[in-house]
């Protein structure tokens, strides 16, 4: 969902020719997976959302301005006028790669941080703005491309006019409804994307499951909306109910949802994701291309709609061979650019660490459960219990310091990154967990001493985050 479309409006011939491009797309995708043509690099990217908030800490709706006077192409839109989408040139997964990611995004971020003060603003990275109100979320405020407000008409058609309700129970209870898919904007995130070879991808992919858990936790920033205490990474139940369309014969409450934690681990190829996506999912939006078949137009755009927590896709490498990426969703944008590259670190290591380990992870925790363990550390965060290979029912706390931490490690040195780089980013998770200093904690315990004041935990949290120091070292007293 990433390249804009050319649409007006879509009629039934469209969604048919849709299907049969698709189908014949997912036909020679299955051809490359039988005889092995995919890139055997193993490369690192990312993409990290953001806000626009005004000299109060409201949201701004100026990304079209934004972007206009930025004119960076590492830029782009996202649904509402108050977000965009940073983008960083991939590398290769070894040596250095951390400390040039941290280099490029702060570099990145200081551009983005001038162009919004050139245009009275600000960036702020959070998952999700604690200023927001359910008001801010109209139509009005959809960025101005054609693929969204296709989106928009294309799932409520699905929904056949029905209301899109957010019902969200965590410390407190959230019930708001909706006209139109906005509500999505609500949250923003840190994808952190890996390719690697076709012969261990579904390791990779299974891998990437099991660590939703512990990533989710780890990355906490989301514990509020409308001024309600909900869930310790309240972006996870926010995004899967804003879009909420099932598969054939479910219309909106069908079995497999469009948003969700997957239906099983890979069993030998991630191939097997395509074609359910062929199989379960109807057309959402059917642009035709003109492109040779090859370039998998419609199976990559069909895809985009399809938005598993950990999610499979084809890319092409500047060879033009095809290559298989993951792209793990679970992560809020984080508090600085250090605790992203913490995070992203974190997630390199343990999914390297787990994809290469003699016993695959899936032998050892059922599908079912690493989606048990999901969702109760998204509501419970680090203080959420479960059991690990290896390690009786403790606190995902506790399993991180315990096992986790010297696992990653040994993943990132067996891709060959740095011991500098693996030592201090690391290091950065470990204080986190120690201290139980998540962003979502740090925003809980400033509301605890500030009466629920959203507006000054925003400034506040915007000033702690010019100064770069990762979120494990703010205070939350105002006058320090």
């Amino acid at each position: 969902m990433g390249e804009e479309i050319q649409y007006s409006h879509f009629n039934k011939s469209d969604y048919q020719q849709f299907h049969d491009h698709l189908k014949e797309e997912t036909a020679l995708l299955k051809n490359w997976f039988d005889n092995k043509r995919f890139s055997s690099a193993m490369m690192a990217g990312y993409e990290l959302e953001a806000w626009l908030i005004n000299q109060t800490g409201n949201p701004a709706a100026i990304n079209e301005a934004f972007l206009e006077r930025a004119n960076n192409e590492l830029l782009s839109p996202e649904l509402a006028k108050f977000n965009i989408e940073l983008n960083i040139t991939p590398e290769k997964l070894t040596h250095n790669v951390l400390s040039i990611f941290e280099r490029k995004l702060d570099l990145l971020w200081q551009q983005c941080a001038a162009t919004a003060a050139s245009l009275n603003s600000n960036i702020l990275g959070i998952g999700i703005l604690p200023t927001l109100e359910n008001s801010d979320l109209t139509i009005e405020n959809i960025s101005l491309l054609d693929r969204y407000r296709a989106l928009n008409e294309q799932v409520l058609r699905q929904r056949k006019g029905v209301d899109i309700r957010l019902d969200i129970i965590g410390e407190e209870h959230l019930k708001v409804s909706h006209k139109d898919v906005m509500l999505e904007a609500a949250a923003t995130s840190l994808q952190i994307h890996i390719q690697v070879p076709q012969d261990v991808a579904a390791r990779y992919y299974n891998a990437s499951i099991l660590l939703s858990a512990p990533m989710v936790a780890v990355s906490a920033n989301s514990p509020c909306l409308f001024g309600r205490r909900l869930w310790q990474e309240t972006r996870i139940p926010v995004f899967e109910q804003s879009v909420p369309i099932g598969g054939y014969g479910g219309a909106a409450s069908g079995p497999v949802q469009r948003v969700s934690f997957g239906t099983g681990y890979a069993r030998d190829s991630l191939f097997e994701c395509f074609q359910e996506n062929l199989e379960h999912f109807p057309v959402l939006l059917p642009v035709e291309y003109e492109d040779a078949v090859d370039q998998l137009r419609h199976l990559r755009l069909h895809n985009g709609t399809i938005w598993r927590w950990n999610r499979p896709l084809i890319g092409f490498d500047n060879d033009g061979a095809p290559h298989l990426r993951i792209e793990h969703r679970v992560c809020a944008s984080a508090p600085t650019t250090i605790d992203n590259i913490a995070n992203i670190a974190f997630y390199y290591g343990l999914v390297h660490y787990y994809a290469t380990a003699e016993n695959p992870v899936e032998h050892d925790i059922p599908f079912t459960d690493a989606k048990i363990n999901f969702y109760g550390a998204a509501q419970a965060g680090l203080k959420y219990k479960t059991s690990w290979p290896g390690k009786n029912n403790d606190t995902l706390q506790n399993i991180i310091l315990d096992r986790l931490l010297n696992e990653a490690e040994t993943g990132l040195y067996k891709l060959g990154v740095n011991q500098q780089d693996r030592q201090y980013y690391l290091s950065i998770i470990e204080q986190r967990v120690s201290k139980n200093r998540t962003g979502s904690q740090w925003q809980l315990n400033f509301l605890n001493t500030h009466q629920n004041d959203r507006t000054q935990l925003t400034l506040y949290y915007l000033k702690n985050q010019m100064a770069g120091q990762p979120v494990h070292e703010w205070n939350f007293e105002t006058s320090n």
